[in-house]
């Protein structure tokens, strides 16, 4: 006898209906060493205020590319307890590209989004994204982190916009928030001082329209997109690129006739590799609290204070940490 009974599935319906955004965060944090070594915190905090600032419907999606196992059992742990809807895992490294283009063909939600694993949630952040998304006309993207040089050389759209005088559209300037930009900066890596002198003649085109406003820019490490827009704006041969083709994205999404845009108040923000004392106590503040298993200290080794040896040893680092990722 090959078969016992019927299933008593066969001629159900399931109750569950997928809501109308998904929002989907890709995880990749291959180990807990050097660049990695504050990463899972970073991760615990980010998905911490994503679940907790989030009180729109949604459908919560991780993907993760070939973590570690301590992340894997955190990212386990999360899903069991019901802190997230699906937990999508690959043995294979598939690149921020690939990740993404899995994603928007695979999420059921008619939009997207989309973060990297390092980005905190404000309250209200959903609502406030899919406000300037009902608003405005072809919104392909909308961010909430208005930092950054995240339009300037994509903005074919918002030109064309203006040249169609819409009725009601107003645009106007604001100088940019130096307190969000030197964030940006630090959390990215770069030096404060110099990104501040290189953004201060570069104010932020502010739109409004039916009464909301938005600023002419949009971020690839975290957005909200019509799922359809991202399938189109992303290529259909497999590239194999870890880290690239998301600029490519962006210019995609702008040569369609989309808009790229972000909310005016900073209601995402970027962590980096690291949670800075000043966003762990607004953290906090928010109830937040994440316990940090390491100690960050910022005091230079001894290696790094022979002159020239930072241009050996950074180059050595990037070999070795491609080698010990499989990277090559």
């Amino acid at each position: 006898m090959s078969r016992i009974g019927i299933n008593p599935a066969r001629k159900t319906k399931t109750s569950y209906r997928p809501e109308e955004v998904t929002v989907a965060m890709l995880t990749y944090i291959p180990s807990l060493q050097g660049y990695f070594q504050h990463r899972l915190d970073v991760l615990k905090l980010s998905l911490a205020s994503l679940i907790e600032n989030t009180k729109s419907p949604c459908d919560i999606v991780v993907f993760d590319n070939g973590s570690c196992k301590p992340v894997l059992a955190y990212l386990r742990g999360l899903f069991r307890d019901n802190k997230i809807d699906y937990l999508i895992l690959s043995n294979h490294n598939l690149g921020v590209e690939g990740a993404l283009n899995f994603l928007s063909h695979a999420v059921m939600g008619s939009y997207l989004a989309y973060s990297n694993d390092d980005v905190f949630y404000y309250p209200g952040w959903l609502e406030e994204h899919m406000a300037i998304i009902r608003a405005y006309p072809n919104v392909g993207m909308v961010s909430g982190t208005p930092t950054g040089f995240s339009s300037e050389t994509a903005d074919q759209a918002f030109e064309k916009l203006i040249q169609q005088n819409v009725p009601g559209l107003k645009i106007s300037q604001r100088e940019r928030v130096d307190k969000w930009e030197a964030d940006w900066a630090r959390s990215t890596g770069r030096d404060e001082q110099e990104h501040l002198l290189a953004v201060q003649d570069s104010p932020h085109d502010v739109l409004s329209y039916r009464g909301v406003k938005a600023i002419n820019s949009a971020t690839h490490f975290q957005f909200v997109a019509p799922k359809e827009v991202i399938q189109k704006a992303l290529p259909s041969v497999w590239s194999g690129n870890l880290m690239g083709g998301v600029v490519e994205m962006d210019h995609e999404v702008d040569a369609m006739g989309f808009l790229r845009l972000s909310t005016p108040d900073r209601v995402t923000r970027h962590i980096g590799n690291m949670i800075d004392p000043e966003l762990q106590k607004e953290a906090d503040h928010l109830g937040l609290t994440i316990k940090t298993s390491h100690k960050i200290t910022k005091k230079k080794h001894w290696l790094l204070k022979i002159p020239g040896s930072g241009r050996i040893l950074q180059p050595l680092y990037h070999w070795l940490f491609k080698v010990l990722n499989h990277l090559e």
